[in-house]
């Protein structure tokens, strides 16, 4: 593996962080007009054939109130509420079948996937729709979809989706809402979301395991080209 900074400078490293004006106000509003919308969490069980996992399919209201799909895993022996982890997926991907996330829920972990809007692979495909479109031409993919406009950006909705997902995991009776990590890498939804968004939530979130963050220094995905392409956002 190489790295830029030695190990001991790696686990204190802060990179540096220059939002623009209306930054917090403009997350604040976004996460408060999801919450409009009753978070409905169901978790309906499934026949999986794993003997020792209780799986669930998993639906709530993400941004707008759209339906986001997931799965729920949790030990099938678990005598009380136990630690979750609220598993975001790398790009491109969906959240493909309920036996792809069997590592943390083996090693005694409740386990929520969330699905990625808009988002399908050849691998693991998604069941959720994004049914917002975007407003301006852009390069295949989601990095630029929506990105003239922050309202219409298409990762205010997929963090957003974030957010709910965690707090519908806190709500299920089979994890104490008090142990909560957010895991993923590639998209690097959970150190984003977790640096601005986690405080919002309802409550603490204990930790982020993030392996392979991309990109790991750039402002939310297109804030600075928002920034300059939008006068709202000008400082």
């Amino acid at each position: 593996m190489f790295t830029d900074l030695p190990l001991d400078e790696l686990h204190g490293y802060r990179p540096p962080r220059h939002e623009p004006a209306g930054f917090d106000a403009f997350w604040r509003r976004t996460l408060d007009e999801a919450r409009a919308h009753d978070l409905d969490a169901r978790f309906t069980e499934v026949d999986a054939g794993l003997a020792l996992l209780r799986t669930h399919d998993v639906t709530f209201s993400g941004f707008g109130g759209h339906r986001i799909r997931g799965w729920f895993l949790v030990p099938h022996a678990a005598g009380g509420p136990l630690p979750c982890v609220v598993q975001y997926l790398g790009y491109g991907g969906g959240r493909g079948m309920v036996h792809d996330w069997l590592l943390w829920p083996s090693a005694g972990y409740a386990t929520l996937v969330m699905d990625t809007r808009g988002q399908s692979g050849p691998n693991r495909p998604g069941d959720t729709p994004d049914p917002v479109g975007s407003g301006n031409p852009g390069v295949p993919g989601k990095m630029t979809q929506g990105l003239l406009d922050p309202g219409d950006y298409y990762y205010r909705r997929l963090f957003t989706d974030a957010v709910r997902a965690v707090e519908a995991a806190r709500g299920h009776e089979a994890v104490d809402a008090g142990r909560i990590v957010v895991a993923g890498g590639s998209q690097a939804v959970p150190p984003r979301w977790r640096r601005r968004a986690g405080p919002r939530a309802g409550g603490r979130v204990d930790r982020c395991a993030v392996p392979d963050p991309c990109p790991p220094r750039r402002r939310d995905h297109g804030f600075r080209t928002v920034r300059r392409a939008h006068p709202l956002l000008r400082g």
